[in-house]
């Protein structure tokens, strides 16, 4: 049976259930199993008026809603080949994916969006109205998949060079959905009541559309955020049991609990840190009794509110897109939330890995899900995949895919480690490695991992140094932080100024190889952002646009060795 044929069944058993909801203005929109199932029969009978055939493509650009899973659903039931555009992404970034896919047509939530895409030689444009204002035609079967048939094409974000389309099987996400019912299974145990779960990441996502299709099989309540300026108000309203997150996110939930906290001031301060320090006593092997207190102590007093505040149904969060700091996911585990990690790739339907609860290893992604091969390449340490959540191949690419699939593994760009058990450590990105001109290489993220934790002022830490002779660094300023335009060497004393980072750096130096030590940095003016080009919509960094956008004060940076 193929996913789609699971979550058509299950939306039938789950008739008179909501299944489907979005959040709006402090309330629940929901729709049951039933009506989604009408509103997929009203999509259908517009794709078969427009004549939309097997094979043929169609992008989705709208935010997430109700309506675009039901159009989802409806064209892949038809055949067609979903390709779901960003809406947070700019007219040009939907141009290009319209003109590497092209679809037959485009379907739109807003005449808005509509209008950037407009002009000659555009495909056709409906906007969402138009394909649910059809009465709804007699149920039909879903048209059955062989493992082989693409179903959609997700565009990877693009941290370097153009996005490419990367098709997904039937079979791909059928055998995903198989592992990740497994693990959530093994989360939530033998509960009988309808699971909550909350999601916010846009469905243009390969990790984002697992969990759709996902909770859309199994007993669930999948709760959609409609306004990203209100995260907390709605994740307090959808109460769910888990989510997806990125680790953007969790690092402002806990510099928030953090600087809350600090606020107060007084014993509640007091006693946190001296949990803290039990917390981190008891897993070193230390038993000092005055922290084991303080730690039980803040288990009663103060972390059943602060877990009230985030969640107060929360069995886990779930975690992916990007390494997760390890001092964040203790925080959580600390007060009393559970970070599974996932790490996977689009190429990759997404997951790889996945922590097991009850399991986790801080700073450890979990382990190879049960049917997938992981291997790390000689010389380059390079992390290789293989088995049935490898994607078939790059759309219209096939010298890229050839190279991506090079001797029967997907080669993933990515490096990393196992240890003993098969608990993976994500080490860094091939492509970000830096190489000096004394012909050492260095992976950045480790180091920019190191620096972000020891300055909390800091947003964003951005490593430099590929071919020169050593490495410097650019910074953002937190948005409470004074970081206008700090530069080395050291002078001032705002809470993120030059003289605290020095600081800062000299100790991460004390610890590092001359070759791996951070001789010079730069405080930027302005972070960096989605809006201004240097971050995907995932929060990735975008290297090469950092690069091309600061070149002058990177320059700068290496115009004087350093003393």
């Amino acid at each position: 049976m193929t996913f789609l044929e699971t979550i058509f069944g299950h939306l039938a058993r789950a008739a008179d259930e909501p299944v489907l909801g979005e959040l709006r203005n402090g309330m629940i929109v929901p729709v049951k199993g039933a009506e989604l199932l009408a509103m997929v029969a009203q999509a259908r009978v517009w794709a078969v008026a427009r004549r939309l055939k097997p094979g043929d493509r169609c992008a989705l650009l709208a935010p997430n809603s109700i309506r675009w899973v039901a159009l989802d659903l409806a064209l892949m039931a038809e055949g067609v080949i979903v390709v779901p555009l960003d809406p947070r992404q700019v007219a040009k970034d939907w141009l290009a994916v319209i003109a590497d896919s092209t679809p037959s047509v485009v379907c739109c939530a807003e005449e808005s969006a509509a209008a950037g895409i407009r002009g000659p030689g555009a495909p056709a444009i409906a906007l969402l109205e138009e394909v649910f204002s059809h009465e709804p035609g007699e149920p039909s079967l879903v048209r059955h998949h062989a493992d082989h048939d693409a179903v959609t094409i997700v565009y990877t974000s693009g941290t370097s060079g153009e996005p490419k389309g990367v098709v997904l099987t039937a079979g791909n996400i059928s055998f995903m959905l198989g592992c990740t019912n497994a693990r959530l299974d093994q989360l939530m145990g033998s509960r009988i009541e309808q699971e909550s779960v909350f999601q916010y990441a846009p469905f243009c996502f390969a990790a984002a559309r697992i969990l759709l299709f996902t909770s859309l099989s199994r007993h669930t309540m999948l709760l959609l955020s409609t306004d990203l300026l209100k995260l907390a108000d709605e994740l307090k309203l959808a109460a769910p049991h888990y989510f997806v997150n990125v680790p953007m996110f969790l690092e402002r939930v806990r510099r928030r609990v953090e600087e809350s906290i600090q606020e107060r001031g007084g014993f509640a301060a007091s006693l946190f840190e001296r949990a803290r320090a039990g917390f981190y006593g008891q897993r070193n092997g230390q038993t000092r009794l005055g922290s084991l207190l303080a730690l039980r102590l803040a288990q009663r007093m103060i972390f059943p509110a602060i877990r009230a505040n985030i969640g107060p149904n929360l069995k886990a969060l779930i975690c992916g897109s990007a390494p997760l700091s390890a001092d964040t996911q203790l925080f959580f585990m600390m007060i009393g939330i559970p970070v599974l990690q996932v790490y996977g790739l689009t190429e990759t339907t997404a997951i790889c890995t996945m922590d097991e609860p009850g399991k986790v290893e801080p700073g450890r992604v979990g382990r190879a899900v049960p049917g997938v091969e992981m291997a790390v390449a000689d010389g380059t340490g390079e992390i290789l995949v293989r088995g049935p959540n490898v994607f078939p191949g790059f759309w219209q690419r096939p010298a890229e895919t050839a190279k991506a699939l090079e001797g029967g593994w997907f080669h993933t760009g990515d490096q990393g480690e196992a240890d003993a058990t098969g608990n993976w450590k994500i080490t860094g990105r091939l492509k970000n490695l830096i190489i000096l001109n004394s012909g050492h290489n260095i992976a950045p993220e480790p180091i920019e991992h190191q620096l972000a934790a020891a300055l909390p002022d800091a947003r964003q830490v951005v490593l430099l140094g590929n071919q020169r002779s050593f490495l410097s660094a650019l910074l953002t300023a937190a948005p409470e932080s004074n970081g206008a335009g700090a530069t080395w060497p050291p002078n001032g004393d705002s809470s993120l100024s030059p003289a605290k980072i020095q600081s800062v750096i000299d100790a991460l130096n004390a610890g590092l190889p001359h070759y791996k030590q951070i001789r010079a940095f730069r405080v930027l003016p302005e972070p960096l952002t989605m809006e201004n080009g240097m971050l995907t919509t995932m929060g990735k960094l975008k290297r090469d646009a950092i690069a091309a956008r600061y070149a002058s004060e990177i320059e700068s940076l290496y115009e004087k060795k350093p003393a």
